[in-house]
């Protein structure tokens, strides 16, 4: 069963502002790149549903729903926009806020149906990713979690046990804590230590609660940290985590803003870490999950020099295709290389050319290994 991308065009509209950071133009640039490649065709393509309220309300307040709704209709007073966390910079209201958000959960549950019908084995929407929504407010860009949400589908539905994989460099708070004290969704984050960047939690000491104590799994990663490190920390651990907890699924959430051109974060990943993620997460799936795995896209705010090239690896690696190297395809590159204003990349791996050296290099290596030997240790008990 070859692998299936969910996408439509209106997952587009998922927008604030034309000034704010989340910019669903990455979207499209990445479904060009890979169409113009001739890695993606349209027979590979399943266009989404729109999630139900009922849907959202697995994880969602009905009190918040119609918030989101109200909201996008300007019909929410400015004492209830602040209580559900509607109107601030990150997550500012914004025309029809329900229906544009709705279609992203849509989305990630139509990548959800295709894996647990056997319609495919893996399945891959880059609209969603959204792990920092809460079951009553909205945070970090995100308005209805989608990822929660479709762990929480899977579960319910299907009956079958979750492994959530969080890449992205901000800690996939909002996932968490959701399920903190369930032992049938396990999630796993490896993320830029909080004690610089947003949301702040996702330390090591963060197990979970109750029945779900020790089913969640944090390795907060150093500032500055590059390839070599992050890629033997996530292997050894993921792997750890996935022979201890034994799930059914893997959904993985593939944010890439720890790359080193990403504006909001302090980690220094290149090209051939994303190269290496998404291919580690389908090497386990075939292992241990019999190849289901469900991936979507999360963080990642250089849309024109990091996301579609970094974004394309993951549904390459769903396809079993080595990582592409040399020119991109002209026909993407004389489309958009006008329309950007900062230096176009042209070639499918990063050329490093303002790639700062990083001086405290074996200082992280070693904060990083203690991180990963702490996780070990409490696996093993």
């Amino acid at each position: 069963m070859k692998p299936l991308y969910v996408y439509d065009d209106a997952l587009l509209k998922y927008r604030f502002n034309d000034t704010h950071p989340f910019n669903q133009m990455r979207l499209k640039l990445t479904t060009d790149l890979l169409t113009d490649a001739g890695y993606l065709n349209a027979d590979d393509i399943v266009k989404p549903r729109i999630a139900t309220d009922e849907e959202l309300s697995l994880v969602h307040s009905e009190d918040y729903i119609n918030a989101v709704k109200a909201a996008g209709n300007n019909e929410l007073s400015s004492e209830d926009l602040a209580k559900y966390g509607l109107d601030s910079d990150d997550t500012p209201s914004f025309k029809n806020m329900h229906e544009k958000c709705a279609a992203l959960v849509g989305a990630t549950l139509t990548a959800v149906d295709l894996v647990m019908t056997n319609q495919t084995k893996k399945a891959l929407s880059l609209a969603g990713g959204l792990h920092h929504g809460f079951s009553g407010k909205a945070s970090g860009f995100c308005v209805y979690n989608d990822t929660a949400i479709a762990c929480e589908y899977i579960a319910q539905k299907y009956g079958k046990t979750v492994l959530y994989i969080d890449t992205d460099a901000h800690h996939g708070d909002g996932v968490q804590w959701t399920f903190y004290n369930r032992k049938d969704i396990v999630t796993y984050s490896i993320h830029e230590t909080g004690r610089y960047l947003f949301p702040g939690t996702g330390s090591a000491t963060e197990r979970g609660t109750e029945d779900g104590f020790g089913f969640a799994v944090n390795l907060p990663i150093d500032a500055f940290t590059e390839d070599e490190s992050f890629l033997d920390v996530f292997k050894t651990s993921a792997e750890k985590v996935i022979q201890t907890f034994k799930p059914d699924v893997i959904l993985s959430q593939n944010g890439v803003d720890a790359h080193y051109r990403d504006p909001m974060t302090h980690l220094s990943l290149t090209s051939k870490a994303y190269e290496e993620i998404p291919r580690f997460v389908s090497r386990m799936a075939d292992k241990y999950t019999d190849g289901s795995w469900i991936a979507v896209g999360g963080g990642g705010y250089n849309i024109w020099q990091v996301v579609p090239r970094m974004w394309s690896q993951v549904w390459l690696a769903m396809k079993d295709i080595d990582a592409p190297s040399g020119r991109l395809p002209d026909h993407f590159i004389e489309t958009y290389k006008e329309k950007c204003q900062v230096d176009f990349p042209v070639n499918w791996e990063d050329s490093l050319h303002d790639f700062t050296d990083i001086p405290r290099r074996e200082e992280i290596t070693e904060k990083n290994q203690t991180a990963l030997d702490r996780i070990l240790m409490y696996l093993n008990q």
